[in-house]
C-alpha cells in the first residue's frame, strides 16, 4: 500500500468526538484533521506523539472532503510506528492475498472481498476453481494495543475495547467452519513494538472466551505484522499468537 505523496509530520495536540484530531504541524500551523479510527485508540493518541497525516490535496480529494488531512501514523512511546488508519489493515491484506504472500493462504483462488454471508458481511472470500476444494473465509482485524509501550515484552492484545462487533465475526467464522469451509481470523499488526498477540482478556473477556472456543471448532488464527518505509506499508512477517 503506497501513499500518493510524502505524509505530513506533526504533533498531536488531542484527539476528540472520536473523528477528529487537533495536530501542530511541523510547519508550525495547527489543523483539525479526520481521524479515521472510531476504537479506543489505547496507548495511540497520548498528547504530544509524533504523527504524520495524509494530505488530500495532491491527489485532488480535497475538494470533496471537510477535512484537507487524516492521521494515518503515530509514534508510540518514541519507538514505534503504528497505523491508526482502520482501512489500512483490509488493503494490506487484499495486497498480500493477490500477490500470494500470506503462506497460509497462497493458492489458485479468486478473492472476493466483503462477502455476505448469512446474517452479514465478513472481509474476504478465496474461492477455490474446483468444487472438491475447500474455499476460505477471512476476517481480519487490525491490532494496534501494545500493551506496555515502555517495556520490551511485545505482546500486543485485540481488542482495545469491547466489541459485539467482533463477537459476531467469530461467530460467523464458527458457522462456516462446521458448513466445511476453512475460516481464518486473520489479525493484521500494523505496529513496530508489536511481536506477538493475544486476545486482550482483560478488557473483552468475552471475546477472549470466544475466541478460544471457535479455535476449539477449527477456525485458524493467523498474525502478520506490517512493515512500514516513508512511502506507505506492506504486510511482513508472520507473528505468533497466543489464544491462551
Amino acid at each position: 500500500m503506497r501513499y500518493d505523496a510524502p505524509l505530513v509530520g506533526g504533533r498531536l495536540i488531542k484527539r476528540y468526538k472520536r473523528f477528529l484530531a487537533d495536530i501542530v504541524l511541523d510547519s508550525g500551523e495547527e489543523i483539525t484533521a479526520h481521524c479515521p479510527n472510531t476504537g479506543s485508540m489505547k496507548h495511540c493518541a497520548e498528547p504530544g506523539s509524533r504523527v504524520w497525516l495524509w494530505d488530500s490535496l495532491p491527489s485532488g480529494a480535497a475538494a470533496k472532503r471537510k477535512y484537507r488531512y487524516s492521521w494515518e501514523w503515530v509514534e508510540i512511546a518514541g519507538r514505534y510506528k503504528a497505523c491508526i488508519n482502520t482501512a489500512r489493515p483490509n488493503q494490506l491484506v487484499a495486497e498480500a492475498l493477490a500477490a500470494g504472500r500470506i503462506a497460509e493462504l497462497a493458492g489458485e483462488y479468486q478473492i472476493q472481498p466483503e462477502p455476505r454471508v448469512a446474517d452479514g458481511r465478513l472481509d474476504f472470500l478465496l474461492q477455490v476453481p474446483q468444487p472438491h476444494e475447500r474455499s476460505v473465509y477471512v476476517e481480519v482485524k487490525s491490532v494496534t494495543l501494545l500493551d506496555h509501550p515502555d517495556t520490551d515484552d511485545g505482546w500486543g492484545s485485540f481488542p482495545d475495547a469491547v466489541t459485539v462487533r467482533g463477537l459476531k465475526h467469530l461467530r460467523r467464522l464458527a458457522g462456516l467452519r462446521q458448513q466445511g469451509y476453512r475460516s481464518v481470523l486473520l489479525f493484521c499488526v500494523p505496529h513496530e513494538g508489536i511481536e506477538r498477540v493475544r486476545p486482550a482478556r482483560v478488557i473483552d473477556p468475552a471475546y477472549a472466551a470466544a475466541l478460544a472456543d471457535v479455535v476449539e471448532q477449527g477456525v485458524e488464527v493467523l498474525a502478520y505484522q506490517a512493515r512500514f518505509d516513508a512511502g506507505g506499508l506492506e504486510l511482513g512477517q508472520r507473528l505468533p499468537v497466543d489464544i491462551g
